[in-house]
């Protein structure tokens, strides 16, 4: 998969759950609904989006919702869209600096990138480069 449209499914999958915790600082959860609120105006008019990210939302742990969020993302060319994608670092940048921030960033995307025809999960490091 793309690594911008990772990095946004990514995003919205963290901040969602981060979102769902008591101890979210309110720079994750304002970079979160940011990101969120984004998205639903940009593609109001692609419900494949919309939904994907509401099924998201409700169990971000789940991989197979960021997929179909990622598959719907690249499907509208979101990879192209600059303003999501500094929306989406913001989000990551936000969970990154809370306590563990940095490990559950690595967990998500490791879980989701695609290089040389492989998925690498579980191990190694992964860098989303901006």
């Amino acid at each position: 998969m793309e690594p911008i449209i990772t990095t946004i499914a990514a995003a919205v999958a963290l901040g969602a759950g981060a979102g769902l915790k008591d101890t979210a600082s309110k720079a994750v959860t304002d970079a979160y609904n940011g990101l969120k609120k984004l998205i639903q105006d940009r593609y109001k008019n692609d419900k494949g989006i919309t939904f994907a990210v509401e099924h998201v939302s409700e169990e971000p742990e789940e991989e197979s919702r960021r997929k179909m969020l990622e598959a719907a993302l690249t499907g509208a060319g979101a990879d192209k869209d600059t303003e999501l994608v500094t929306a989406a670092e913001a989000v990551l940048d936000a969970v990154k600096d809370q306590p563990g921030g940095e490990e559950a960033v690595q967990q998500i995307v490791n879980q989701q990138v695609i290089g040389n025809d492989n998925i690498f999960s579980g191990s190694g490091n992964v860098t989303v480069t901006r």
